[in-house]
């Protein structure tokens, strides 16, 4: 028994990850062993559980029904042990956070700054995506996204200020065209794209004024996959991007960019963490929640 649960926590890792390489990594084994255990395993009970072709893994009919049946009682097995860190003097055990890339940088590494070092018993592992992550599923004990993006079935916690978007563009690329004054002439700009991993699509743009929401799709020459890439491309001048306000102040300042539709640019709900009802009470999760909690 106790080696038919090793091998289903296998075949979970290559069914949640859709690849053995990725599976094998997270695992701290080789391919060609966690193939020889997946195989074992369906030689046991008789089924396949995996469809295996040169370019990917995904389960079978029976693989599924093994992922949706026993995955979840096995994740909260897990819990349960780490719930058995309260009995100890300090919060203990790993954490695994999935965050954009912008709440990364100016929530959560200062954070972290800060926290790490009152307790050493803690490791805090951060994955930087701008897709919708299921943390359940993809085994995140936090997820970080803007208020409006939470889900309700999650226990969510506000940890920053309200965000504003900025359109900009640099002084070079003005020369070669007019500054937009409408969301109208949008269309006769080369605006920076943001590819969203989720499901391949690109960013929409935010507006509003007077009560009026606007969404925007935007075209240009150029698609980039962080909001750090946006930025550095609209500063070489090609093109106009969109985004967080905090991260252009200084460069409109001095100059090197130049910000337009400002009105349209209205604060909307800032990040939240959030994280399933299961997980509450963890303590080493309680700790980090408590440190990234916002309080302004």
């Amino acid at each position: 028994m106790r080696k038919d649960i090793q091998d289903i926590m296998a075949f979970i890792a290559v069914a949640r990850e859709r690849s053995f390489t990725r599976a094998a990594a997270k695992m701290g084994t080789s391919q060609s062993a966690l193939s020889h255990t997946i195989r074992g395993l369906e030689a046991r009970l008789g089924v396949r559980l995996l469809t295996r072709t040169t370019r990917s893994v995904a389960p079978t009919e029976a693989g599924e029904r093994l992922l949706q049946t026993v995955a979840p009682r096995l994740d909260e097995i897990e819990a349960e042990m780490d719930a058995l860190g309260e009995l100890r003097e300090k919060p203990a055990g790993s954490l695994r956070i999935t965050t954009a890339e912008h709440a990364a940088n100016t929530i959560i590494w200062p954070a972290l700054e800060r926290f790490l070092p009152q307790y050493p018993d803690i490791a805090v592992e951060v994955a930087v995506n701008y897709g919708l992550v299921d943390i359940v599923a993809e085994r995140f004990d936090i997820g970080i996204r803007l208020g409006e993006q939470v889900a309700r079935d999650m226990i969510a916690v506000p940890i920053g200020p309200e965000v504003r978007m900025a359109v900009v563009g640099s002084p070079v690329y003005f020369t070669r065209r007019k500054k937009p004054k409408t969301l109208q002439d949008l269309t006769d700009h080369n605006c920076i794209n943001l590819r969203l991993p989720t499901h391949g699509g690109l960013m929409v743009w935010d507006f509003e004024k007077d009560g009026r929401e606007v969404k925007v799709r935007v075209e240009g020459q150029v698609t980039a996959t962080s909001g750090s890439q946006v930025l550095d491309a609209a500063m070489r001048g090609l093109g106009l991007g969109w985004v967080p306000e905090d991260m252009v102040l200084g460069h409109v300042a001095d100059g090197t960019l130049i910000r337009v539709l400002e009105k349209w640019c209205k604060p909307f709900p800032g990040y939240h963490l959030y994280y399933p009802n299961r997980r509450q009470g963890a303590p080493a999760l309680t700790a980090l929640v408590e440190a990234l909690r916002y309080r302004g």
